[in-house]
């Protein structure tokens, strides 16, 4: 592709506003309403993951518009577009949440298709959900013009009305298992629901959508303080608006998504996962957005960060705290100005502000003096990352742990083995006494054979709403959400439909977990058992035949990949 006038701020849209013989492009761009003037402007496209059926979602179209304000006060055109998504809190423990993972690849292609087919500029993002944010990073990191990310904003906590708690999503999602199990009322358990999302924005906790959005923050790819403005605050929308002053100088200095997203600028963006809590998702999404950029990241390369970094946000959902109370407390900035003061980042690292994250952060408060929401680094939750990369027999390329302490360190157990989710929580319906002293091995569900690689959100939930939750472990083929807590292992690869030996697990083996010394094993089959039962194992019919599943099951990498699909 012509790289055009390099000093122009609109050398990409040039290529069809300009030459007379794009004459039929520029006829069309008229017809949009542009004019003459408009014509050598800079083209800002501004990609929004909005759709009203998500609270996370259903905002994006006014951040959109006010970003679109933003990018024509500063004398440029905005040209607003859309793309899919998918909520995981909807589809969670249907069939749905085969779509989910994959939607942040078909996000990702949508930006570039739009994007490099309309040549546009430069692309300001809006992603509100958890998969949105590592689709809108990839498309820039691929397309490599100037971008940046503006993200939606958490929700505000739910509020119990018959008792007063404070409620949020995983509140909702382990109200089943209380109920189950006689500890909650039905009443309770409507009033539950019905108070758990009191508005707009993405679930509140150290989740998903809050642990991307932070991550990206310090990865240099948004504005300050974008992860912690909550979505309904006013300060949201005068951020939307900065953006277009931020996307001018963007292209002024020519700055673009690869020269920001550095490896130095990933370290600082892993670092941040780990002190935050933050979700097993992170794992996947930052080695595919990485990938896009044309860096490799690997699992060892979590573990070397998650072993020297403390964790210390007393961040829901294993701690008291949901993402307002950072944004009460000082916000991101704050958070990243602490970590860089102890020497944990690394402040020379370039942002989409045209300054270093030092820069930046200099001019940033610091944490609120007596807050409870971050712990000193000598005085952390654990001294070393909740996140553990396990291998073994079970998991020879790896597996994901999210060990944050007050599960233990260990756990020995014999096998429960389920082909699906749906299995399993009937199982757990008719008897949930049976599961205490048992490793749960839940599998079919990886990248290629769930499809898509569904959450494990509902079973967790329904664990430790059923009062297990130290009774017994969790291992999967699958993901986690970032709402899921308790001794749970995830990404474990290979996966069973490509014949990994997860698949080939029978109930009463013996499973030893060992997070300390990083290892997940059948103590019990040797190798010749294992060779013996694969013998007579046989692949399953992939679930989907047709359509856009079953193209991402021929494209999908394992776990341990990213789950990318352009390898």
């Amino acid at each position: 592709m012509p790289e055009g006038d390099a000093n122009a701020l609109n050398k990409w849209s040039r290529k069809i506003t300009q030459p007379k013989s794009q004459g039929a492009s520029q006829a069309m761009l008229y017809a949009t309403g542009l004019t003459e003037a408009d014509m050598n402007k800079p083209q800002i496209g501004v990609s929004s993951v909005w759709w009203q059926g998500n609270p996370c979602n259903k905002h994006l179209l006014d951040l959109a518009g006010k970003v679109a304000e933003g990018v024509k006060a500063a004398d440029m055109v905005s040209f607003q577009f859309n793309t899919v998504g998918v909520s995981d809190g909807i589809s969670m423990g249907t069939p749905g949440m085969s779509f989910s993972l994959q939607s942040r690849d078909l996000i990702a292609d949508s930006i570039e298709t739009v994007m490099g087919g309309q040549w546009y500029d430069g692309n300001i993002s809006l992603p509100g959900c958890d998969k949105n944010m590592p689709g809108t990073i990839m498309a820039m990191a691929r397309l490599n013009r100037p971008s940046l990310m503006i993200y939606g904003g958490t929700i505000r906590p739910g509020v119990s009305s018959m008792t007063g708690d404070t409620l949020d999503i995983v509140s909702a999602f382990q109200s089943y298992g209380q109920f189950v199990t006689g500890a909650i009322t039905e009443d309770q358990r409507r009033d539950i629901v019905r108070n758990s999302c009191p508005g707009s924005g993405a679930c509140g906790g150290m989740y998903t959508a809050n642990t991307m959005a932070s991550c990206i923050e310090a990865l240099g790819m948004t504005l300050p303080y974008s992860s912690s403005i909550p979505a309904e605050d006013p300060l949201k929308m005068d951020e939307c608006f900065m953006a277009g002053a931020a996307m001018k100088n963007l292209l002024e200095l020519d700055l673009k998504p690869r020269d920001i997203m550095t490896r130095a600028a990933f370290e600082n963006a892993m670092v941040t996962v780990i002190a935050l809590g933050g979700s097993t998702n992170a794992v996947l999404h930052l080695i595919a957005m990485a990938h896009s950029a044309g860096i490799k990241l690997t699992l060892d390369d979590f573990q070397a960060v998650s072993d020297k970094t403390p964790f210390i946000a007393d961040l829901k959902p294993s701690g008291k705290y949901v993402m307002e109370d950072v944004h009460k407390v000082g916000g991101t900035p704050a958070v990243l100005k602490y970590l860089m003061k102890e020497g944990m980042i690394d402040g020379s690292c370039m942002t989409v502000t045209g300054k270093t994250l030092a820069e930046n952060l200099e001019i940033c408060p610091d944490l609120t003096p007596g807050q409870e929401v971050i712990l000193p680094v000598s005085t952390p939750i654990k001294k070393t990352g909740h996140l553990q990369c396990l291998y073994g027999n079970i998991a020879q390329e790896g597996s994901v742990a999210k060990i944050t302490g007050k599960e233990g360190l260990y756990f020995k157990g014999f096998a429960k083995c389920y082909d699906s989710e749906e299995e399993m929580l009937d199982a757990l319906s008719r008897d949930s006494e049976s599961f205490k002293g048992s490793v749960i091995v839940i599998r079919y569900e990886g990248p290629k054979g769930g499809p898509g690689m569904p959450e494990m959100l509902t079973p967790t939930s329904a664990i430790m709403g059923a009062g297990l939750g130290k009774d017994c472990a969790l291992i999967t083929d699958g993901r986690f959400s970032g709402g899921s807590h308790g001794f749970v292992i995830g990404h474990v690869t290979p996966e069973a439909q490509v014949g990994g030996n997860i698949g080939l697990i029978k109930d009463g083996d013996i499973i030893e977990i060992d997070a300390e010394k990083r290892t997940m094993n059948a103590v019990d089959v040797t190798d010749a058992e294992w060779e013996k039962r694969r013998a007579t194992w046989k692949a399953p019919p992939l679930e989907a035949s047709s359509g856009t599943l079953y193209k991402y099951c021929k494209l999908v990498a394992s776990a341990s990949q990213g789950c990318i699909t352009d390898l």
